[in-house]
């Protein structure tokens, strides 16, 4: 049986992998092909793609009544997204990202996460709550697509319009149908190709943490957490490497927010009285999952880049909070002294790191400006 999921989990990264190369191909064709910037395609196609395995074990955990897993699939996948995907995409090219992205979508993100505090402060994501983040999730991705095609329009000196228009026009379709028809097909294949990886990865690595003795929590903020936005990094690196580094913090972000909105709200509406949150995620885990987003406000806004040491500075800070979790599931005799060393040492160093460096950029784009306005004047 070992065998047999150590075999799921290689057939399940080699599918994500292709996945992932035929998404991102489909996906940037599209967005050129219809006058859509490849950052709102990640946002919102690839984004809602990408977090279909997310979606599928949630509600498969709600309908047999573990919604330990399904909880902690959500925020681990969202911590998993920052710290783990984000980290090495930046690690293989630093990234860069939008003004648009900074002023709208990452506090749009962290705000969705406050909320998401708040509605479990009482250990219970309720059906009220489920609706409550189902039409925040629906009013942010109409503000963003009004957005995109406004700038679109502005940037082509016309009107914005919600029709398709001529082909060549802002919004409209490429001059040749089959293009977008192939575009799609890219788009339907890959979004196939990335769910199945997912379902037979982590069917194996499920069975194999199960094997352990490991509890449905831990599995969701680890093992599950990690193969469900398998997605997201298999989508992330290939962008990078083909260019797109918009589509890849755009996906990460937007597959965070639809975590929230969509597969913590619709499993909490359809399941009578919604889903049950346990103490140490309320306490922990959540606020952890907030803090991150928090986290790559400040990195984002300095020079509107993700660099590679800061790709770094993620994957530590990622590896030290499963190096937590696992810990403590195990209750070892190491844990007192890990989250010493984290929360006296670790933890500080980051925050001043942080503060500092986004300090010293900031305190870079005031002279330039300032350099600016003084050139203008001579």
């Amino acid at each position: 049986m070992d065998l047999l999921d150590a075999a799921r989990i290689v057939l399940g990264l080699v599918l994500l992998v292709t996945g992932g190369e035929f998404l991102v191909r489909g996906a940037s064709a599209l967005a050129t092909r219809m006058g859509i910037s490849a950052l709102v395609v990640g946002l919102t196609v690839v984004s809602t793609a990408t977090s279909a395995p997310e979606l599928a074990v949630a509600l498969g955990a709600v309908v047999r009544g573990e919604s330990e897993l399904a909880i902690g699939n959500v925020v681990g996948s969202n911590i998993a997204n920052v710290l783990l995907i984000l980290g090495v995409s930046a690690l293989v090219l630093p990234l860069a990202v939008k003004q648009r992205l900074v002023r709208l979508d990452l506090p749009f993100m962290v705000t969705l996460s406050i909320m998401v505090f708040l509605l479990s402060l009482d250990r219970q994501i309720s059906t009220l709550d489920g609706f409550i983040l189902l039409a925040t999730l629906a009013a942010h991705g109409l503000v963003s697509v009004l957005v995109s095609r406004r700038k679109a329009a502005n940037a082509a000196g016309t009107e914005p319009t919600a029709s398709v228009g001529d082909p060549g026009e802002v919004g409209g379709i490429d001059k040749v149908p089959g293009a977008v028809t192939k575009s799609l097909l890219f788009v339907a294949g890959g979004v196939g190709l990335l769910v199945l990886g997912a379902t037979v990865l982590v069917e194996g690595a499920v069975n194999l943490a199960e094997a352990l003795g490991v509890s449905n929590l831990v599995v969701g903020l680890t093992v599950v957490a990690i193969g469900t936005s398998l997605p997201e990094l298999a989508v992330a690196v290939i962008a990078v490497r083909r260019g797109e580094r918009d589509l890849a913090v755009g996906n990460v972000v937007g597959s965070n927010i639809f975590n929230i909105g969509v597969v913590l709200g619709v499993p909490a509406v359809i399941t009578a009285g919604g889903i049950g949150v346990p103490g140490p995620t309320v306490a922990f885990d959540i606020p952890l999952m907030l803090a991150a987003g928090v986290a790559l406000l400040p990195v984002a806004f300095t020079g509107f880049t993700i660099a590679r040491w800061e790709g770094g500075l993620f994957l530590a800070l990622y590896a030290s909070y499963t190096g937590f979790v696992i810990l403590d599931a195990a209750e070892h005799d190491a844990l007192d002294g890990f989250t010493t060393i984290m929360g006296w040492f670790v933890l500080p160093l980051v925050a001043v790191t942080l503060v500092t460096f986004t300090a010293y950029e900031v305190g870079l784009r005031e002279g330039r400006r300032a350099t600016g306005k003084a050139s203008g004047f001579r």
